[in-house]
């Protein structure tokens, strides 16, 4: 069971974000995101965006580091992956 992160290069709100993500479960997601205290509200889909100046916090917490195109293989292989328009943001 291992949380992954990708680095912090997708721009929105005048920000730079990352991508946190499960190859377990969805359980195991919001454990270790709520331990970080990201808010579930940061939930989307089948990850959690997490701004750039909380990265270190992430890996310091156990997150592994990988490339971003790891993080969409990751979910594939997990059967985690929700493409938009799939429904709910909550699982």
């Amino acid at each position: 069971m291992t949380v992954y992160i990708d680095p912090p290069t997708w721009p929105g709100h005048g920000r730079m974000w990352s991508h946190l993500v499960s190859d377990e479960s969805y359980d195991e997601l919001h454990g270790f995101a709520a331990r970080l205290g990201v808010p579930r509200r940061a939930f989307e889909r089948d990850h959690y965006d997490l701004p750039s100046h909380r990265y270190a916090d992430a890996v310091a917490a156990g997150a592994v580091e990988v490339r971003s195109r790891e993080v969409v293989r990751l979910l594939l292989a997990a059967g985690l992956r929700r493409r938009k328009g799939s429904g709910s943001r909550l699982p």
